[in-house]
């Protein structure tokens, strides 16, 4: 059973969600052979303020940009 850990920032709309599952959840079905039933997705929505790259938070440069 597959396991898709998702992180991405907050702000996506229930429709984005479920086109994202149902897009990953086929993919699954299609390249590994898997059930759709047995394919686990777990969305997490994460802050700008609490995602980091390069020692810069997301939300420092949203404001620089």
């Amino acid at each position: 059973m597959p396991t898709i850990r998702v992180d991405l920032f907050e702000g996506r709309t229930p429709e984005q969600k479920k086109n994202l599952v149902k897009a990953l959840t086929q993919a699954c079905v299609e390249t590994l052979g898997s059930k759709p039933e047995s394919v686990d997705i777990l969305l997490y929505d994460i802050k700008p303020s609490d995602w980091a790259t390069g020692g810069e938070l997301w939300s420092e440069k949203k404001k620089q940009g």
